[in-house]
């Protein structure tokens, strides 16, 4: 955390959510573009909002206007309830949606587990609020029923995975992207968890959320 990030908690349909907001970086008189809610990597295996490449993930959209909210799921930190196997925790990223992105842009994004839980937000949220900015990283295909990205939504969405992905095999997410002809980047010789490749998977993201 920093100066400029707030530590605060919402009522769930399990009990407390835990959650961080990190603000945007924004110059006098500028006002954010949005918020961007942000899930993190699988509740049972040490995944919580801290994970380096969830923060990465907030740094990036603070970086490029956003405020970046980071919650942790059911279960993990000071969050009430159990782990649900991705339907609870799809209900906790829509209530911090609500809370924290009544109105206005909305950013979607997820590390690993959490980019499962927000491809079903992206698909639930988009008839009536639509994401401007998706980033899915580390999408865990192998593992989940990861919900297919609506067409229109195509032009918005960044999905990064690493070439040598232990955890999620890079073939697996090439057939959940291939029926979609959704674009998929691939960062050579990166590990599950981008070890030593953080800042470039950071790059990467603030170049898309840069485009038009």
């Amino acid at each position: 955390m920093n100066a400029q990030t707030e530590r605060f908690s919402i009522r769930g349909l399990a009990g407390s959510i835990e959650a961080l907001r990190d603000e945007a970086m924004l110059a006098n008189g500028v006002s954010a573009r949005g918020v961007a809610v942000i899930a993190h990597p699988h509740p049972l295996y040490a995944g919580t909002m801290d994970n380096k490449v969830v923060q990465t993930l907030a740094r990036a959209f603070v970086q490029c206007g956003w405020h970046a909210v980071r919650f942790n799921f059911r279960g993990v930190g000071a969050s009430g309830g159990a782990y649900d196997e991705g339907r609870g925790e799809l209900q906790d990223m829509l209530a911090v949606v609500a809370h924290s992105a009544p109105q206005g842009e909305l950013a979607l994004s997820g590390f690993s587990f959490g980019a499962f839980v927000a491809s079903h937000a992206i698909r639930d949220l988009w008839p009536t609020r639509p994401a401007s900015k998706v980033v899915l990283v580390g999408t865990a295909a192998s593992r989940f029923d990861v919900a297919a990205i609506p067409e229109d939504a195509h032009d918005r969405t960044l999905v990064v995975h690493a070439e040598q992905d232990d955890t999620v095999p890079l073939a697996d997410v090439m057939n959940w992207a291939r029926p979609q002809s959704l674009p998929l980047m691939v960062v050579p010789g990166g590990s599950h968890f981008f070890h030593g490749q953080l800042g470039l998977l950071k790059n990467m993201v603030v170049r898309h959320l840069q485009s038009p």
